[in-house]
């Protein structure tokens, strides 16, 4: 077994999820991801942790699922709610072996099993949790990289100092804790406003997502004005969305497009009333993951990028004993802003063409 994999695991178990002896720690994994499967049930056992093997999240199997059922059919599954009650630890690897295998699966199953299992999704999210990635031979083709390369590119983004990167990113949750409306610009084709006022930002760095490597925050519901252009693809359930657009009035998605598959997109937004409202505002800042990939586990942090999520805003974003937008679905979403771009809050710009005030190079 390559020995990444084994340092992968661990920092899984040690930083990302903390697992102590006596945890219960649920590994949902395909076959694709076998080796760091092995090595994760090897190390909670290690660390006296009682870990469980679970492989139907794996696309072809809930592919072949869905094709077979009635969508109307769908109820939240009482046993997969069940494991998830029970769970401490809850430790998602995505890995492939053919990208596209949700691809033939019509969007409206897919939104009926997303709404029959919000709850299911809510339990997990109530567990220590985080979600990774194993470099499998498929998810570097979709990046267009050798499985060599792929390797590297996923090791080294998963294999930083955390604690050194917490501290980077910190300084831009200082700047969006204190602040109130954050205003979007990039070229002619995007030009948003919305609020923060009250929220918290969260920093990632590693806990919930590996690699991490982003800030982020909620917008106030019904506060999003103005128009966005996502001109890196939106990847969803196997099918891309090119120039997916938006444009919001009083929080709401008044209109909508894309280049290609627009018909997705529409269906996204249709899953609920809460789909066609931002949950999340986040902005790119792991200078390692310095290309796109078609996994938004990594591209979403990409530095010099936005990301904005229609559908669920998180519960840890929001003040105390307050709902933020509710759905099942969160789908996020990219804007490059590395070139004619800027984000000003308050009035200050706090980032121009990717560049961010508190870094060298950033020009008033």
């Amino acid at each position: 077994m390559d020995p990444r994999v084994r340092e992968h695991a661990e920092t899984i178990l040690d930083h990302s999820t903390e697992v102590e002896s006596g945890d219960d720690v649920v590994v949902s994994a395909p076959s694709a991801a076998e080796d760091l499967t092995i090595a994760l049930c090897e190390a909670a056992g290690e660390r006296g942790a009682s870990p469980f093997h679970v492989s139907f999240r794996k696309d072809a199997t809930r592919a072949a699922f869905l094709a077979a059922t009635d969508p109307e059919d769908l109820e939240t599954p009482g046993h997969e709610l069940a494991l998830a009650e029970a769970a401490d630890v809850w430790i998602h690897v995505k890995a492939h072996d053919n990208v596209a295998d949700m691809s033939a699966v019509p969007s409206e199953t897919m939104a009926a099993f997303n709404r029959a299992h919000e709850s299911v999704r809510e339990e997990i999210l109530d567990t220590t949790w985080v979600l990774t990635q194993y470099p499998a031979p498929a998810n570097a083709q979709n990046a267009e990289m050798s499985t060599e390369a792929y390797e590297e590119f996923v090791w080294s983004a998963v294999g930083k100092d955390w604690a050194a990167q917490k501290d980077h990113q910190q300084r831009m949750v200082d700047i969006l804790d204190a602040g109130e409306e954050v205003h979007i610009v990039s070229g002619d084709t995007t030009d948003l406003r919305l609020s923060i006022a009250g929220m918290s930002t969260i920093n990632d760095h590693a806990k919930n997502n590996l690699p991490g490597g982003e800030v982020f925050t909620a917008p106030v519901a019904d506060s999003v004005e103005g128009e966005v252009l996502f001109d890196k693809p939106v990847v969803h359930d196997g099918r891309v969305i090119e120039d997916a657009f938006l444009r919001f009035e009083g929080g709401e998605v008044v209109e909508h497009a894309a280049s290609k598959n627009e018909s997705v997109l529409a269906d996204i937004l249709d899953t609920d009333e809460g789909a066609r409202r931002l949950g999340e505002l986040g902005i790119g800042m792991n200078r390692d993951i310095d290309r796109f990939t078609y996994n938004m586990l990594f591209d979403e942090k990409m530095g010099d990028t936005v990301h904005l999520a229609v559908g669920r805003a998180y519960d840890a974003c929001l003040p105390e004993g307050e709902e933020g937008n509710h759905s099942a679905v969160h789908v996020d979403m990219i804007v490059d802003m590395a070139d004619d771009s800027f984000i000003e809050v308050d009035g200050e710009v706090v980032q121009r063409n990717g560049t961010f005030r508190f870094e060298d190079g950033f020009e008033e």
